[in-house]
């Protein structure tokens, strides 16, 4: 048999065979020794005397969010991929889709968008970059879609359960200038953004994104770069979020790949949303993009770029909020249901696009995590990171390119940004930075 592929015959996995047998062979191993997980570049936590309570809550967790595959299939870079039938997917354990019929297709797709769109894309080189558990050549089949699998160790890198697969509520809300995007950086978050004026009427966005795989300095901090579709107050308890890209976090997949990821909130990060398909929320659609896995090939210094587009939009007819990944042809990933949302269930009123990371000051001075490819704006195609071909949909529901942006970085000397224009790449800027250096100290 093929060790890069597992059949799963029976409806639960092997988890969920003998639990208690597996709780306590996990239970005994944790307490017994101190885990460290070894990674170049990163300082793992370490776990010391996980009770078989805490244990047991845990595999509760991951027997809900990781449903039972029709079959398994193991990444070159040790994920798991399960393929589950779509109608048994994380998403339609929400309450509020609980009579929640699928919807295959938008009703319509964003004028002036390329026309050569696939339910299930042919070309897995998305934009340049694709997934690394496609080389071994197996797919999920076709009626399923692709879930990375969540571990034990997953949950154990979060600093609680209750905390797994959601990003930290942002808590300086009111530190934030009135004209600003909904970034603050009191909790140790910077970022190096450009943003549209708050108040228009958007329905989607657009960009074309490299890939690079910055260093993280420790396991709690992260490094990405992506889109936000905005609606709702930023000083108040009722942003709508719908945010996707790539990013690096050692706490989050327990290594330092870049990956696909999505996110979303309807209530500013306080209970509802999560990364990926870590809660019940966003429908996946595809069964060959797997949310949350890794992308390969990466851009190189001074060599070869590889980039990946990303396209939200609202269904002008349903309400929903879909993604597609890649450029041609373009894969539509799924979509974030309507019913998720207060705000966005209308519009959104800003749109963001840009890096972000995490500085916690673990040594007492600003991390060292990078942004992008770790040098500044100013180094050019190459050697900066980019975002190309900004567009947005509008009240038409056509992509136009953004021509009037703003941009922000909190800490210029850490990491900034730069925009421009050409008839090429449109509107686009570049951005990042290495963080800790004899400026940012």
């Amino acid at each position: 048999m093929d060790h890069n592929i597992i059949f799963e015959r029976k409806k639960r996995s092997f988890t969920s065979y003998t639990p208690h047998l597996l709780l306590a062979f996990l239970f005994t191993l944790l307490l017994q020794t101190v885990i460290i997980v070894e990674s170049k570049n990163l300082n793992y936590t370490r776990y010391r005397q996980v009770s078989g309570l805490r244990l047991e809550r845990i595999q509760r967790h991951l027997d809900k969010i990781n449903k039972p595959p029709v079959l398994t299939i193991e990444s070159l870079d040790g994920d798991l991929i399960d393929c589950v039938h779509k109608k048994k997917q994380p998403a339609l354990d929400h309450p509020l889709l609980k009579n929640h019929k699928i919807q295959k297709m938008p009703t319509r797709m964003p004028k002036g968008m390329n026309m050569n769109i696939n339910v299930e894309s042919r070309n897995e080189r998305s934009g340049g970059a694709w997934q690394m558990w496609h080389k071994n050549g197996t797919r999920c089949p076709k009626g399923t879609v692709p879930i990375r699998r969540s571990t034990v160790h997953d949950v154990l890198r979060a600093n609680s359960l209750y905390e797994f697969g959601k990003k930290q509520r942002r808590s300086s809300f009111l530190l934030r200038r009135a004209d600003a995007p909904d970034v603050v950086s009191g909790n140790g978050h910077e970022h190096a953004i450009a943003y549209t004026e708050s108040g228009q009427e958007v329905y989607g966005a657009k960009a074309t994104i490299n890939v690079w795989d910055p260093r993280i300095e420790v396991v709690n901090e992260f490094s990405l770069s992506q889109i936000w579709i905005l609606s709702g107050s930023f000083d108040g308890s009722d942003l709508n979020s719908i945010e996707a890209g790539w990013q690096v976090s050692p706490e989050l997949y327990g290594d330092n790949r870049p990956r696909l990821f999505t996110y979303w909130t309807s209530d500013a990060y306080q209970a509802t949303g999560c990364y990926n398909l870590l809660c019940a929320g966003f429908v996946q659609t595809n069964s060959k993009i797997a949310i949350g896995a890794s992308i390969s090939p990466l851009s190189s210094y001074d060599a070869n770029q590889y980039d990946i587009t990303i396209l939200i939009w609202k269904d002008p007819k349903i309400g929903n909020w879909w993604m597609s990944f890649g450029d041609n042809p373009n894969t539509l990933v799924g979509y974030w249901p309507v019913e998720l949302f207060t705000h966005l269930a209308d519009r959104a009123t800003m749109v963001e696009w840009g890096g972000e990371v995490v500085n916690t000051r673990a040594n007492g001075q600003h991390t060292s995590t990078q942004m992008g490819s770790g040098h500044f704006a100013d180094d050019g195609f190459g050697k900066a990171s980019y975002f190309r071909n900004l567009e947005i949909v509008d009240t038409d529901n056509s992509l136009t390119s953004v021509n009037n942006i703003l941009t922000l970085a909190e800490n210029k000397n850490c990491y900034n940004i730069k925009s421009s224009y050409n008839n090429k790449w449109g509107t686009y800027f570049y951005y990042g930075g290495p963080g800790n250096n004899p400026q940012c100290p």
